[in-house]
């Protein structure tokens, strides 16, 4: 027997190749089978959603099998569609795995998170990092693979193809398209009135039909770009940003702020000891004389939607139905005269960074500092870098800016899933045992939270060492620091784990976060801020909305795209500073 360069999964021969399979079989065949596979072995987190929902009561009708049924003709349908698109006898062997891959590891997400694969969510997928990607890879995704992936593979592998002239293919393929499509048409008709609401109602359902929701989501936001007419616009909005009377020199003059604005990640609000949990997570904060405020929610439920939008002047509705893209704060208060440093923990600041100075704790991970080195393992470092060298970082702005002010925006890795155990330090592994994996579900609820509340207790003390370090500098600078959140975390409630559900569908905890602020004497009096009346708002209700106008007000930055309601802490400042904060309407 002749030796085979290369298998004959990936050859196109000329005449089908009889393997031990058989006889050769029509490539729609091929993707009818694929499609019953997928339908079944490939959709079990759908069925058990639609189970649940059966055993909760929220079917109308009196035959939830029957309806059942329809569910199970309408996604074997949709996985039809999508497979005689591609029911070719050429080159789409390898298209097929593929596509049988991609159902067995978005299964494995969607049974082990409770995540569903609509276009946000796979937008987040596709701006991961290789840490996030290591932290996810366990073995159960690779059991969900093999079981998914691995008996159509086999089978793909051993048949061969049976081939027809190109309008052969092309005909056959539409005649079954077209009765796949009249066949579900028929059967959604019959129980339309009551499978309609169950979607509308459950839109969770949509995105959970294995593989076809991952496809069309990747398609949009692959070709979202090429949906555009020419280059996205960038509008400014930076015109007319002034710092304000508190920065005016006079027999003495005042001394610049120096401002820390830290961006958490996946922080739940009711996880905060400062917020009434029962455990203590936050004793470094309460020590500080911190204002935690307890009603604060996010614009999105993963990094890529919140973190531009709550740098935006627009508001979380106006950023989604934004047409173009607008400058955002950082743009404003550099322009201002600030000098403004970005550092970043994560996986890139989402764009809101591009236009100041900007540095990457991926730096430390080479470093000869001992100290920087003794923070970062296994790829990744503890947040707690990110105050390393930090004065010799702000000396890379130029004089005049550091003169006026310095504003230092810190990306944290924080309580970021499903590696929980590697987000924080042994010093505050207070709680145990915790869950040492990345397999969630497999861990015993008790050790979940504990290991989640212990990155609590890690941020709690980086927020506490910043804290001390903008202490330590209060010679030179009136110092302050903001804390906020960009989305909570499920922790298996609802059978839910990590973030990112769409907005609508998400629980409170992935939108309720937390935000704390300290500022030191210097600062409060500097600009004019009343400390008592800010804590008399702790339990106002805030969103990331607020984030951008409160900034500029409490650094004094006047712009026709500050707005004082929309500024948490308007009512805290002096009558003089208010006026002239130079408050408009330009960004709507």
């Amino acid at each position: 027997m002749p030796f085979r360069l290369i298998p004959p999964v990936f050859r196109s021969p000329h005449a089908p190749v009889r393997g031990p399979a058989g006889t050769p079989r029509s490539p729609r065949t091929v993707a009818l089978a694929l499609a019953l596979w997928f339908s079944t072995v490939g959709n079990w987190a759908m069925w058990r959603e639609i189970l649940g929902l059966i055993e909760q009561g929220r079917f109308s009708s009196g035959h939830p099998g029957l309806l059942a049924a329809a569910m199970g003709i309408l996604v074997f349908g949709l996985n039809a569609v999508l497979l005689t698109l591609l029911a070719w006898p050429r080159g789409m062997k390898p298209v097929w795995i593929a596509l049988a891959v991609i159902a067995g590891v978005a299964q494995h997400y969607m049974l082990s998170y409770g995540t569903v694969m609509d276009p946000g969510m796979m937008a987040n997928v596709l701006q991961t990092d290789p840490r996030e990607v290591r932290d996810l890879l366990n073995l159960s995704l690779l059991g969900q693979v093999l079981l998914v992936a691995g008996p159509p593979t086999l089978v793909l592998v051993r048949t061969p193809l049976r081939r027809f002239g190109v309008w052969g293919q092309l005909w056959r393929n539409a005649a079954l398209m077209a009765l796949v499509v009249a066949g579900v048409s028929l059967a959604s008709l019959g129980v339309y009135r009551e499978l309609a609401p169950l979607l509308r109602n459950n839109d969770q359902l949509r995105f959970m039909t294995n593989p076809v929701s991952s496809v069309y989501s990747t398609l949009n936001v692959a070709t979202k770009p090429l949906r555009k007419r020419g280059p996205r616009k960038l509008v400014a909005i930076s015109a007319g940003a002034k710092l304000g009377p508190s920065y005016a020199a006079g027999a003495a003059p005042p001394k610049p702020p120096l401002f820390v604005l830290v961006v958490g990640e996946t922080a739940r609000a009711d996880h905060f000891g400062l917020n009434g949990y029962p455990r203590d997570t936050t004793p470094e904060l309460a020590a500080r004389q911190v204002t935690s405020f307890r009603d604060v929610h996010s614009c999105g439920t993963n990094t890529l939607a919140s973190v531009p939008c709550m740098f935006s002047p627009l508001g979380k509705q106006g950023y989604e139905s934004r047409k173009v893209d607008y400058e955002n704060l950082l743009d404003v208060l550099q322009a201002a005269g600030l000098g403004v440093v970005w550092i970043d923990n994560q996986a890139g600041c989402k764009t809101v960074c591009d236009r100041v100075l900007t540095y990457s704790t991926d730096d430390a991970l080479g470093a000869r500092d001992p100290a920087a080195r003794a923070l970062c393992d296994g790829g990744e470092c503890l947040d707690m870098v990110m105050l390393q060298n930090l004065d010799q970082r702000i000396a890379a702005l130029p004089e005049a800016r550091r003169r006026n002010g310095i504003v230092v925006v810190m990306h944290q890795m924080g309580s970021h899933g499903p590696a929980y155990y590697r987000r924080s330090s042994p010093g505050s592994k207070r709680f145990l045992p915790e869950c040492a994996t990345n397999e969630l579900a497999k861990c015993d609820h008790q050790a979940l939270v504990n290991v989640y509340d212990n990155s609590i207790a890690e941020t709690d003390r980086f927020l506490g060492h910043a804290i001390d370090w903008l202490k330590a500098r209060q010679d030179r600078f009136a110092t302050g620091m903001l804390y906020l959140s960009d989305h909570g975390e499920s922790l298996g409630e609802y059978g839910l784990f990590l973030h990112g559900l769409p907005y609508a569908l998400a629980p409170e905890v992935q939108k309720h976060v937390p935000m704390v602020l300290w500022l030191g004497d210097g600062f409060a009096s500097r600009q004019g801020l009343d400390r008592g009346c800010i804590q008399a708002l702790r339990d106002a209700a805030l969103t990331h909305d607020n984030l951008f106008h409160t900034v500029l007000g409490t650094l004094d930055v006047g712009t026709p795209a500050y707005r004082p309601a929309l500024d948490a802490f308007a009512g805290c400042h002096g009558p003089a500073r208010l006026a002239s904060s130079g408050a408009g309407s330009a960004v709507r």
